[in-house]
């Protein structure tokens, strides 16, 4: 029989922690690095080494300011610190026999990087998790199917286990065989239904040609991760409308789970300041910019145990926002969620261009389908200076009489983003549907 770890702290509310005021969130993120940093130092090679470098000692750790003297930490230091001490890396602060899980990395930018996690960070990630769900309205009656992929993926597993530590019915429907998704939908009616945005955006396409409108089913919410989407206003509407339920930008990555998800408000992913210490940085000087103020998300670990992380380079564009949310959550809250990646950015004619700004017109825009592609190539680059002179999006039409589309969409994005677009409209069904994390930008 499952169980509930815990009692909620109200109606709304999950942990106490969610509502504390600032002055006590920073108490309690002080005293937690003095702890954490001394583990760190002591226990994970990798930064013993990085300590000594720069002459850190943290028995001298007195403010959250003292934090800024220890350096950056980038996906390529974790990478040459696997290849190190192969083959789980030298930032790994536990021996591998007191581990209890390891997940694995895309691999879309180099070889398939593991994060090994123990017990207790299992349970802290579940707990984190179900704060999250709890946020946003699921409860212990509801049925709960997750789209996640389960193989090697981080998402499902974590997922399903807060789901259950909440008390619902979990159905692990993994993300693969579509139609059997659709089936369970119709049959066994979830409340709560979870995966990646283009997975979500898929399921609901293809119940539409079996003549299902998954907008009057049973799902009331929908939570997407794993890409951008759900912060992104054109995604949002057209799986809402899609749906007929409200989505969830849900915020995690592979080194750290989770970072930030949305409440019931549907305000921006609400951080988990009681797991990390979270700055945001100006992307050219790495210094601390103001609230509101897009930069780069860095994320130090207040309690990981497994492959803890100091000062880590998310490589995300976000903006913060400190005020008191209206249901009383006091925790920092991103603006508009993930704006981007630094290294996903387009630079086009002098014009800095992310392409979930492309998406949000392209899936708002009537006529098209959910699928869409950005794509490059070295003759579409300046010799000289290297940018891009012009950029090719290929759409796909719902109509295949609808001889406009190409010109409105055009016209669209020039004027929104004053960057002008090759459009290529193709027939629907042309480009491949995405189960897990969509390529967006491709390199021909």
């Amino acid at each position: 029989m499952t169980t509930i770890a815990k009692k909620p702290f109200s109606e709304i509310i999950w942990d106490e922690v969610e509502t504390w005021p600032r002055e006590r969130i920073e108490a309690f993120q002080l005293a937690s690095l003095k702890k954490q940093l001394a583990y760190v130092g002591k226990n994970s090679d990798y930064y013993k080494k990085k300590f000594a470098e720069v002459g850190f000692d943290p028995d001298n750790f007195n403010s959250l300011e003292d934090l800024r003297k220890l350096p950056l930490t980038r996906k390529s230091d974790y990478v040459a610190g696997l290849a190190e001490d192969p083959p789980f890396g030298s930032f790994r602060a536990v021996a591998v026999e007191d581990a209890a899980r390891v997940h694995f990395s895309s691999g879309t930018t180099s070889r398939p990087a593991p994060v090994l996690w123990t017990q207790e960070d299992l349970e802290r990630w579940a707990d984190l998790y179900a704060r999250y769900f709890y946020a946003q309205g699921l409860r212990s009656s509801d049925v709960f199917h997750c789209m996640f992929g389960y193989s090697w993926f981080v998402g499902g597993l974590g997922a399903s286990l807060a789901a259950q530590r909440l008390g619902c019915l979990v159905i692990p429907g993994g993300a693969v065989d579509t139609d059997r998704q659709i089936d369970t939908i119709l049959e066994y009616k979830p409340r709560c239904v979870i995966g990646t945005p283009s997975f979500m955006a898929h399921v609901a396409e293809a119940a539409l040609k079996r003549g299902i409108d998954l907008s009057t089913s049973s799902v009331e919410l929908v939570c997407v991760g794993g890409e951008p989407g759900a912060s992104i206003p054109g995604t949002r509407e057209r799986i809402e409308r899609q749906w007929g339920a409200k989505m969830f930008d849900c915020y995690g990555a592979l080194e750290c789970q989770p970072i930030g998800w949305e409440t019931a408000l549907q305000i921006g992913p609400t951080l988990a300041e009681d797991f990390f210490y979270a700055e945001i940085l100006d992307p050219e000087t790495n210094e601390p910019v103001p609230d509101g103020t897009p930069g780069v998300l860095v994320l130090t670990h207040l309690d990981k145990q497994a492959c803890p992380l100091v000062r880590w380079w998310t490589g995300d564009i976000v903006a913060f926002d400190t005020s008191v949310a209206p249901d009383g959550r006091t925790h920092t809250r991103l603006t508009g969620g993930v704006k981007g990646r630094g290294d996903d950015m387009l630079i086009v004619k002098g014009v800095n261009l992310f392409p979930s700004a492309v998406e949000d017109i392209v899936r708002a825009h009537p006529g098209t389908t959910n699928e869409y592609v950005i794509v490059i190539n070295d003759e579409m680059k300046d010799p000289h200076t290297g940018f891009l002179k012009r950029i090719t999006l290929r759409v796909e039409r719902v109509d295949s009489n609808d001889t406009q589309l190409e010109e409105s969409l055009a016209r669209q994005l020039r004027e929104a983003l004053n960057v002008r677009f090759d459009v290529e409209v193709l027939e629907a069904d042309t480009l491949p549907r995405t189960v897990h994390k969509a390529k967006r930008v491709l390199w021909e």
